[in-house]
C-alpha cells in the first residue's frame, strides 16, 4: 500500500478532478467513503443536488477563518493530498475496509488525531478500484495549523501496519534515502511525448554515469553539456564557489518554453554538490598524468578491487563497507560502458537497479573506496576487452552484488537488499551468457593424463580441504591454462584462494578459474619488461567520445520535444 504526500492550493481545482472523468487513467462511480463529517460533507458522486462549489466551501470554512485572522492574507500550500494505493495484485478492498485506511492515515499523520473536534475537515474519495484519495485543508477550526511534520513517513509507517492487519502485500520499508519519484504529471508528459521515462529519471541515470567516469568536478559538468544537457550552477555570494547546480533534459521545458530544472539533490541525495564532492578527488590527484601501458590493466584492476570490497564487506566497518557498495554503483555504469555490446542493456539495467542499494542510513566512508572507485573509472577509457578478464570482472560483480543484498538484509536495509538482489538476477544473465561458450572451450581442450595428475597433486597440495570439491567439477582441468600464462601453478592457487571466500561457493573450479584469469600474464610482462621501447601516453581527464559512460552514448540520446 503506498501514500503519497503532497501540498498545493486549489480546492476546486482538486476536487473536480477527484469527482471528475479523469485525465490518464478513467474515474469509475467517485464517491466519498469517508469524510471528517459523512453528514455534513456534500457528495457530488452520491447527491445529485451537490455540486463541487458546495464541497470546496465546506472545507475551506477554516481557511477563511484563518485568511481573515491573519488580515487577509491566506495561507500558502494549504491543501493537502494524499493518494493512497494498494499494490498490483492486492485484493479489493471494500468502501468500508477504504474509510477505515483513511481514517487510520489522517490520524497518523496529524491531519485528524482521534477525538480532537478542532481537527481539519477531510475528505476521502474513491473512484477506481485499487485506491482513494485523501484531500484536506490543512488549518484547524481554532485557527492554528495541524502538526503534520514528516507526514509523509507517517502515512508510510501506519500503511505497512495496514498491509499486516489487512492480509495485504507487505512492501518494503524506506530509510529517506530513496530518490524523489517522479510525480503524476511529469510521468503523463513523458507518455505524451512517447517516452519511456521521466525527464527525472533520465537525467538521475545520465548524472550518476557521467559522476562515475570523470576524475574532477569540472568535466562532470562539461561531460554534461556534452550530451545536450543544460547546467546551471548556484555560486556562494562571498566565495564565488559553486554551491549547488541543476539540470536539464534537452528539449525538456514547461508552457512557457522555459527549461524545466532538476537540482541535483532533488534527482537523488547522493547526487548533491557536496555527496559529489565526497567521491571525487582532490585537484592535484585529478591533475595528475595517467599512463596506460598494459589494455588489460583496468580489467585486473577493477576485478581485483571488487574481490576486496567483498572481504570490507565482512569486516564490520558499516562505514567503509556502505563507501564500497556506493564505489561498487559507480563502477557498475563503466563496466556497462565498456562491456562488449551484447551485454550492454542487461548492463544498463543492472547498474540502475543498484542504485537504490548504493545508498543508506550508514554514513558512507568514500575514502575507504578510493581503490575500486578509481579502478573502476580506467573502465571509461579503456578498449573493449571481451575475453576471459571481461567474463572475470563480470564474475567478481556477481559475488559482491550477492553480498550487498545480505549486507543489506542483515540492517534490515530491505529496499536496498530487494535492488541488490534485482541487479544480481541481471549479473546473473550476463555473466551466464558470456562464460558458458568460454567454459565450455576449456573444458574441450582437456590437457594431457600427466599434465591433469601433476597439476592434481598442486590442487590437494595447495587447497587440501577443498580438493575434493575441486576435483569432482567437471571443468576443473580448465584451471590447468595458469601454466601458459607463465604462473607457477601452486603457488596461484594459494594465492587466488587467500583472495576470494570458498566455504560458500558452489562451484570451486569457477570461482578458482575466473581469479587465475584475473591475475597479470608472467609471460606478457616479461617480454614488456624486456623491450626497450615504452608505448605510453597520458589519458585526458575527459571520457572520449567512444567510451562514453552506459547510457550517454551520442546516438542513444533521448530528446524531449
Amino acid at each position: 500500500m503506498v501514500p503519497d504526500v503532497s501540498t498545493g492550493s486549489d480546492t476546486r481545482g482538486l476536487i473536480a478532478y477527484l469527482f471528475g472523468p479523469g485525465r490518464r487513467d478513467e474515474h469509475t462511480d467517485p464517491h466519498i467513503v469517508a469524510a471528517w463529517d459523512m453528514a455534513g460533507a456534500p457528495d457530488p458522486g452520491r447527491n445529485p443536488e451537490a455540486t463541487y462549489t458546495q464541497l470546496a466551501k465546506r472545507l475551506d470554512t477554516h481557511v477563511d477563518l484563518r485568511t481573515r485572522e491573519l488580515g487577509g492574507k491566506k495561507p500558502s500550500q494549504y491543501v493537502w493530498h494524499c493518494p493512497v494505493r494498494t499494490a498490483p495484485g492486492d485484493r479489493y478492498l471494500t468502501d468500508t475496509e477504504w474509510a477505515e485506511v483513511a481514517r487510520r492515515i489522517v490520524r497518523a499523520t496529524g491531519i485528524a488525531p482521534e477525538g480532537d473536534e478542532k481537527a481539519c475537515r477531510w475528505i476521502a474519495v474513491r473512484h477506481a478500484d485499487d485506491h482513494i484519495h485523501l484531500m484536506a485543508t490543512t488549518v484547524r477550526a481554532d485557527g492554528r495549523r495541524p502538526r503534520n511534520h514528516l507526514d509523509g513517513q507517517r502515512a508510510q509507517a501506519e500503511c505497512r501496519k495496514i498491509e499486516a492487519e489487512f492480509g495485504l502485500r507487505r512492501l518494503k520499508s524506506g530509510d529517506l534515502t530513496a530518490p524523489r519519484t517522479p510525480t503524476g504529471a511529469e510521468r503523463a508528459k513523458a507518455e505524451r511525448q512517447g517516452q519511456t521515462v521521466t525527464a527525472r529519471h533520465w537525467l538521475r541515470e545520465q548524472a550518476y554515469a557521467v559522476a562515475a567516469a570523470v576524475h574532477k568536478e569540472a568535466d562532470y559538468f562539461t561531460v554534461l553539456q556534452s550530451l545536450g544537457i543544460k547546467v546551471k550552477t548556484r555560486l556562494g555570494p562571498e566565495t564565488g564557489d559553486i554551491i549547488g547546480y541543476s539540470l536539464a533534459a534537452p528539449g525538456d521545458t514547461n508552457a512557457a518554453g522555459e527549461p524545466v530544472w532538476y537540482g541535483g539533490s532533488k534527482l537523488a541525495p547522493d547526487l548533491s554538490i557536496n555527496r559529489l564532492r565526497e567521491r571525487l578527488p582532490d585537484q592535484e590527484v585529478a591533475d595528475r598524468p595517467r599512463h596506460v601501458a598494459d589494455s588489460t590493466a583496468p580489467w585486473r584492476h577493477t576485478t581485483t578491487a571488487i574481490d576486496a570490497a567483498h572481504t570490507v564487506l565482512d569486516s564490520g566497518d558499516d562505514a567503509a563497507a556502505q563507501g564500497h557498495l556506493a564505489a561498487f554503483g559507480g563502477a557498475l555504469y563503466n563496466i556497462a560502458s565498456a562491456a562488449p555490446g551484447p551485454y550492454l542493456a542487461e548492463l544498463r539495467a543492472a547498474a540502475m537497479a543498484f542504485n537504490r542499494a548504493r545508498r543508506s542510513a550508514t554514513r558512507a566512508d568514500h575514502q575507504a573506496a578510493t581503490a575500486l572507485r578509481e579502478a573502476a573509472k580506467e573502465l571509461a577509457y579503456a578498449s573493449n576487452q571481451p575475453g576471459g578478464l571481461a567474463i572475470a570482472l563480470l564474475f567478481a560483480t556477481v559475488h559482491l552484488a550477492r553480498a550487498a543484498a545480505k549486507w543489506h538484509e542483515q540492517r534490515s536495509h530491505e529496499q536496498q537488499a530487494a535492488a541488490a538482489e534485482e541487479a544480481l538476477r541481471h549479473l546473473q544473465t550476463v555473466y551466464q551468457q558470456a562464460a558458458a561458450p568460454v567454459l565450455a572451450d576449456l573444458a574441450r581442450r582437456a590437457p594431457r593424463a600427466t599434465t591433469a595428475r601433476r597439476y592434481e597433486q598442486d590442487v590437494r597440495a595447495a587447497l587440501p580441504n577443498h580438493a575434493d570439491r575441486i576435483l569432482t567439477d567437471p571443468n576443473w582441468t580448465a584451471l590447468t591454462h595458469a601454466e601458459t600464462a607463465g604462473h607457477n601453478p601452486r603457488r596461484l592457487l594459494i594465492e587466488v584462494a587467500a583472495q576470494r571466500e570458498l566455504d560458500s561457493a558452489e562451484h570451486l573450479a569457477e570461482v578458482l578459474n575466473w581469479g587465475i584469469t584475473a591475475q597479470p600474464n608472467r609471460r606478457t610482462q616479461a617480454a614488456r619488461s624486456r623491450s626497450t621501447i615504452s608505448e605510453t601516453s597520458p589519458t585526458s581527464d575527459i571520457p572520449r567520445p567512444s567510451a562514453t559512460p552506459a547510457g550517454t552514448r551520442p546516438e542513444e540520446r533521448r530528446r524531449y520535444r
